[in-house]
């Protein structure tokens, strides 16, 4: 995906990026805001990172650290990672005045080192999932609800008060994101209980079997490209519609292919016996 922006903005504006090189090791928002090109990639880089970091620092830890439980140093690992980024977050805080919300998500919301902490919130439901089952079940639907009154009250007081970035710059720099974070993962216990197999959870696993793919295509390479052939505010109603719904089904088809034949074949390459550690 990465290889064909670049070949769409060659061909439609005769240039290559600056610093392209990074786009490939993943490093165009390390730790700071990216170029305006294949702006869905900021958080393809804060996923890899998080599945870098994390093992690695746990791998050190458990060479020197042979008789402390693994799980323990997992955890140790985990909130050793939320912290130090928290820290980072905060020093950003100080260090820096946001004039826009356009900049603080450009400068704070999508750079690795600011939001890789994202991820390991995650790390922690997993723990919790592994070694406190019994929790995540008794609690499901009070966490649900509790999640449900924190995300909704939340933004409504952000729309009714007009909190931004710019006036609120503490909450957003260092609380906001870690707060949807863990809202979100609230939902989880109840989402993914056995017990509810409802239409409506089996549609939604059906669409995020595609959703990957949709979200590389559907910005930077189907949207900029219908853009760039038509003027959108110059056109009729009616071919505005019909825009959109081109819009949509080329992004579900691109999406397809993508899933069909490349992802799919990919992954099973990857489940493959011949790559699988032998068990005895």
């Amino acid at each position: 995906m990465l290889l064909l922006n670049i070949l769409l903005v060659s061909a439609f504006y005769g240039e290559i990026i600056n610093g392209i090189g990074y786009y490939f090791v993943f490093l165009q928002n390390f730790y700071e805001g990216q170029p305006d090109f294949f702006t869905e990639s900021w958080s393809l880089s804060i996923e890899e990172y998080a599945y870098i970091i994390g093992p690695f620092l746990l791998f050190v830890l458990i060479s020197f650290s042979k008789r402390i439980p693994k799980h323990w140093l997992y955890l140790f690992v985990t909130l050793l990672i939320i912290l130090s980024v928290t820290l980072f977050r905060y020093h950003f805080h100080v260090n820096n005045i946001i004039s826009s919300g356009q900049e603080w998500s450009n400068q704070l919301r999508k750079v690795v080192v600011y939001r890789v902490d994202s991820i390991y919130y995650g790390f922690i439901a997993a723990y919790v999932f592994m070694y406190l089952k019994s929790v995540w079940e008794r609690y499901k639907t009070p966490l649900f609800y509790l999640a449900s009154v924190v995300f909704t009250g939340l933004h409504a007081i952000i729309f009714i008060f007009s909190v931004t970035p710019e006036n609120a710059s503490l909450f957003f720099n260092v609380f906001y994101l870690p707060i949807i974070s863990i809202t979100l993962l609230l939902f989880f216990p109840l989402a993914t209980s056995s017990e509810n197999r409802t239409f409506l959870k089996t549609q939604i696993t059906k669409i995020s079997i595609l959703s990957y793919a949709i979200y590389l295509v559907n910005y930077s390479i189907v949207l900029l490209s219908i853009q760039y052939f038509v003027d959108v505010s110059q056109v009729a109603f009616v071919f505005k519609i019909l825009i959109l719904l081109a819009y949509f089904v080329l992004t579900y088809l691109l999406s397809y292919l993508l899933f069909v034949y490349f992802e799919k074949p990919m992954t099973n390459l990857r489940d493959n016996k011949f790559f699988m550690q032998r068990k005895d």
